[in-house]
């Protein structure tokens, strides 16, 4: 067997198939080194990996760190990080909240970074991204002047959203970075690998839904930079996509809009899904809407029990979690057949604690009066 085995490498190395043992070892040297690479607005960044103290500025970018088990590396925070909110609409900090308050503030939420508070603090390298499509996005011009002002590297990437497959590159490019940045490239694909396998088994379960079969669904009082009405949607809502509903409002789009309230009567979902954020608006928002207008109280799903609460996805940015986890509960309320093996409470606690480090569903529901995953009374 031994001379077996020493004709097989022979003929490997014949082949070229078997390297010389003087080649020199190529993979990436495991101590501290210095890259370059072009971030999300096409901006050549040189800097020292792996580092250890790390800025994430604007909304989200917090989030993308404890997704990337990269929160110790934090050296400071704007000053969302130092607050809770009410109702806090954040899974990260409801487990990471004590850790974040105690670091070193260095601007204002939403990417108003105070120049000489950076260089205070000194990090290694900053992260700078902002919510796609908004007002609050980061930009190219604001990236390069943080850097300009303060001498310190910044990375500078677009949010990124599971909507399109353009923003789906733009997360998982993100991700990637932080990765290479931390140390932590393994993290980035097992990051990348759960969400595809999470959308993998949803389309799995209602790929073949015959179109005159899907459920007809609307979703209202969508958050976007704070609490909103029924009228506040999402044309391409995830959940909707990855379980095959036919959501009323798709074709006009693809980012959060306002619609006519005329038209969510002339739609008549068979279902309505109500996101838990708009309980933030006085007299409950969208809730409230449909309780006491004429017009909404008399759309088929409200006169026959189908409306259900979905719990808020979008604060300070996307909640990635739970997008996927909302997902499974729609599943399970409109093709209960196809979802009979999944209970969306402790689907969502399995979630939560892959992406954000414990299951934090009871904890989370709870801010928003335990309506998430639950028929809502009208």
């Amino acid at each position: 067997m031994v001379f077996v085995g020493l004709l097989l490498i022979a003929f490997l190395a014949a082949a070229g198939c078997v390297g010389d043992a003087t080649t020199p070892d190529t993979k990436t040297p495991s101590g501290p080194r210095e890259v370059t690479i072009t971030d999300g607005f096409g901006r050549t960044v040189t800097f020292t990996v792996p580092a250890t103290e790390i800025l994430a500025s604007g909304s989200g970018a917090v989030r993308y760190m404890v997704y990337m088990q990269g929160q110790d590396t934090l050296v400071g925070v704007d000053s969302r990080e130092k607050s809770m909110m009410k109702p806090e609409g954040r899974p990260y900090a409801l487990v990471h909240f004590n850790q974040l308050k105690d670091l070193p503030i260095f601007g204002e939420n939403r990417g108003k970074d105070d120049p000489e508070k950076v260089i205070a603090i000194n990090p290694q390298v900053i992260f700078k991204t902002g919510a796609t499509g908004q007002g609050s996005a980061t930009d190219v011009v604001s990236v390069s002047a943080l850097q300009e002002k303060t001498g310190i590297p910044v990375i500078g990437y677009p949010y990124g959203s599971l909507r399109t497959d353009a923003e789906k590159d733009e997360m998982y490019t993100y991700l990637r970075t932080i990765g290479l940045v931390i140390g932590k490239e393994d993290r980035a694909e097992e990051v990348i690998a759960y969400i595809e396998a999470t959308m993998a088994d949803l389309e799995r379960r209602t790929h073949d839904i015959p179109v005159a079969e899907q459920k007809r669904v609307y979703i209202g009082g969508v958050s976007m930079s704070g609490s909103h009405g029924i009228i506040s949607t999402e044309p391409a809502y995830p959940p909707f996509l990855w379980v095959h509903a036919d959501n009323v409002a798709s074709g006009i789009g693809t980012a959060h809009m306002d619609v006519a309230k005329e038209a969510i009567v002339d739609w008549d979902a068979d279902y309505l899904f109500v996101d838990l954020g708009t309980l933030g608006m006085e007299n409950d928002g969208a809730v409230g809407q449909l309780k006491t207008d004429p017009a909404l109280k008399g759309l088929s799903a409200v006169k026959e029990g189908k409306v259900y609460g979905v719990l808020p996805y979008n604060t300070y940015n996307i909640n990635y979690e739970v997008v996927l986890a909302n997902a499974y509960y729609v599943g399970t309320v409109l093709y209960p057949d196809r979802f009979a093996d999944v209970d969306p409470v402790k689907k969502a606690d399995e979630i939560f604690t892959f992406f954000v480090g414990e299951p934090v569903f009871e904890e989370y529901n709870a801010e928003y009066r335990g309506l998430g995953f639950t028929q809502i009374p009208i």
